[in-house]
């Protein structure tokens, strides 16, 4: 059995999509079927430690997103037949597809951000790709889907028929995000960065206004404002769409000399980030699954998050949660969460609990069953 596997659209492994492939590809066991990958010509390096038992074809060799969806409408299913594929894998389906396939496919969808809300707050998808995106989704043999969120805007916003959606969540790495001893130097230096404690943290690409960092800063300055606490606001992430605009606002706060922004932060650190923090803010107006939710849960900080989109399915019972439109209504968990001490050490205990029940083992072994079983059709 052949599987390609398709690497393009996964952010050269430093997104949420990128982490997801490599988890996927760290726990294929040698046993299982041969996939072949395949994409941009500098995927070859960057899986190549996680993957280095598998084949990769380099593809496209014209950069650019326009570019790339041309070459998955017009050349993929010459490519597959040539390459005698029994099935194709695509894990970032959300973001890039071919239009159809000469054999089976399996196909993750992480959000269906592309179609939140109106042009101002959706994220950017490029007008050939959203012209074809919902039938390119129902002609996938199989959606994997990482939340029920996820699945529900499938059916209504794709009209996916609900039997061909598969609801598998994303896990955690517990080896790496655990609850480590609390010590209480006043800085903490993780390279390349040393950061003052107390701090507040926010771990999210900078993309305005879906991740809603404006708001935040907003409510961090009333928080600020009331408590007279010493905290700090880092924003770490990569710059994305409209980063400027958090930028400006950052600068223009009058508590602009209390917030971090680190741009791209390495993955290696994010644990000793996250338990460094006093608590973590996810004030995204969006989201699919979460990660932030179980990376900072998993550490042993207390989750304060938005009440959008997927985000109380994965944390449950385990966080605060804010109106994330309401930034008086954020500020007032923040003061919460740093005032009362039952609070704060009943949200810790639940998050452990909850990040337990997350697992990157599961998440691969069941996506694995899904692509040979429709393999096998």
């Amino acid at each position: 059995m052949k599987i390609g596997l398709d690497t393009f659209a996964c952010d050269g492994g430093k997104s949420g999509v990128g982490m997801y492939l490599t988890h996927f590809l760290k726990r294929i066991p040698p046993s299982q079927a041969l996939f072949e990958l395949f994409g941009w010509e500098y995927d070859r390096y960057i899986y190549s430690n996680v993957a280095s038992n598998f084949q990769f074809i380099p593809r496209c060799t014209i950069h650019g997103r326009t570019a790339n969806s041309l070459w998955h409408i017009f050349k993929f299913g010459e490519f597959a037949q040539q390459r005698k594929f029994d099935a194709c894998f695509f894990p970032a389906a959300h973001r890039q597809l071919p239009y159809k396939s000469p054999c089976p496919t399996v196909g993750v969808v992480h959000d269906m951000a592309a179609f939140f809300g109106d042009r101002q707050t959706r994220a950017p998808l490029g007008a050939l790709v959203r012209m074809i995106f919902p039938n390119s989704l129902r002609h996938l043999d199989i959606i994997i889907a990482v939340s029920e969120w996820v699945k529900q805007e499938l059916v209504e916003l794709a009209h996916v028929k609900e039997n061909r959606v598969i609801v598998v969540p994303n896990g955690i790495d517990h080896e790496a995000f655990f609850p480590r001893q609390r010590n209480e130097e006043s800085v903490l230096l993780i390279q390349p960065f040393s950061f003052r404690r107390p701090y507040v943290l926010c771990v999210s690409r900078i993309d305005h206004p879906i991740k809603n960092h404006i708001r935040l800063i907003e409510a961090f300055g009333i928080f600020k404002e009331k408590t007279k606490f010493p905290h700090r606001l880092v924003l770490a992430g990569q710059n994305s769409t409209n980063a400027f605009l958090v930028q400006d606002a950052a600068a223009s706060s009058p508590w602009r000399s209390d917030i971090f922004l680190t741009g791209h932060f390495p993955f290696q650190s994010l644990p000793e980030l996250y338990a460094g923090s006093d608590f973590v803010v996810i004030p995204s107006i969006y989201e699919g699954f979460g990660m932030g939710v179980l990376e900072a849960m998993a550490c042993g900080v207390p989750v304060l998050c938005a009440r959008a989109g997927s985000l109380p399915e994965t944390a449950e019972h385990a966080a605060l949660y804010f109106n994330p439109l309401d930034v008086e209504d954020m500020a007032d968990r923040m003061i919460t969460i740093s005032t009362n001490r039952d609070i704060y050490n009943e949200c810790r205990r639940l998050g452990i609990e909850r990040a337990q029940t997350f697992s990157w083992d599961r998440c691969v072994e069941r996506t694995l069953q899904v692509i040979c079983e429709t393999a096998g059709k």
